[in-house]
């Protein structure tokens, strides 16, 4: 099937499976890089952007960004 004709879960044109997978694999990324000790700086930043992205996901997948 054409992409142009797969439904939409927003208004800028990502099919809804691509941000289900997205989401999944932004959750997944966080769970394998959590423990109990702390972070370095570069974890931190590398866990802050992707929070920040799985943040803008959910966003969109809720129609908030459409």
């Amino acid at each position: 099937m054409a992409l142009k004709h797969r439904p939409r879960a927003n208004g800028i044109g990502l099919p809804a499976e691509w941000l289900a997978e997205i989401h999944d694999l932004l959750t997944l990324a966080l769970d394998a890089t959590e423990r109990a000790a702390g972070y370095s700086p570069a974890e931190r930043e590398y866990r802050s952007y992707t929070r920040a992205a799985l943040r803008r996901v959910n966003r969109i997948m809720e129609g908030e960004m459409a």
